[in-house]
């Protein structure tokens, strides 16, 4: 009686018994199967974003529970992208969450021989101090000719082709504000 228990648990059985050969009617299911629900199901919220990974700016909806990022995936509403994404732009939440990702850098101090082993806020804080630093040892309140100019010719930045218009308008506002004025981009052509 037990072997015919364990042989009617099996999905083949059950297919075989049900006349379902190809699983299609609800006899392939377990109990567990029962249980899988979408990640974004559990979603508290849902975030429209932009794919960083190139120009083309596809619609995403950020899935997030408790400040946390469940899932992501293309936006149907995108008129550009209209919920599709390349295989990069599905990859997205591997960017953001995945196991690889990098929560440490490398720093060689001056002179230094060795390479230690430092938090990334920590790096984040030091090429802020650093910036800030320069900032203010190069600033030019006027220029050789007595101009106003407020500005630092210390600070340069080169953007990067996969950086969209939006962020590339953020970037010049900071720059300006810290009088930066050598900003350049490398656009894809």
């Amino acid at each position: 009686m037990a072997f015919f228990k364990v042989l009617g648990s099996w999905p083949v059985a059950r297919q075989v018994v049900a006349g379902d050969a190809r699983g299609l009617d609800g006899t392939a299911a377990s109990p567990r199967t029962e249980e899988l629900r979408a990640r974004t199901a559990r979603a508290d919220r849902v975030v429209k974003s932009v794919c960083p990974y190139c120009a083309v700016g596809c619609g995403q909806n950020v899935y997030v529970k408790e400040g946390r990022i469940l899932d992501i995936e293309g936006d149907e509403d995108s008129p550009i992208s209209r919920g599709r994404l390349c295989p990069k732009g599905a990859a997205t939440f591997q960017l953001v969450a995945g196991d690889h990702r990098v929560h440490h850098c490398l720093y060689r101090a001056p002179r230094g021989k060795e390479w230690e082993l430092i938090p990334l806020e920590k790096a984040m804080d030091m090429v802020a101090e650093r910036m800030r630093e320069t900032r203010e040892r190069t600033w030019e309140q006027k220029d050789q000719r007595r101009k106003d100019v407020q500005r630092t010719l210390g600070v340069a930045h080169l953007g990067g082709a996969t950086l969209d218009d939006e962020e590339n308008y953020l970037l010049k506002k900071l720059y300006t504000a810290l009088g930066i004025v050598q900003v350049e981009n490398q656009a894809r052509i």
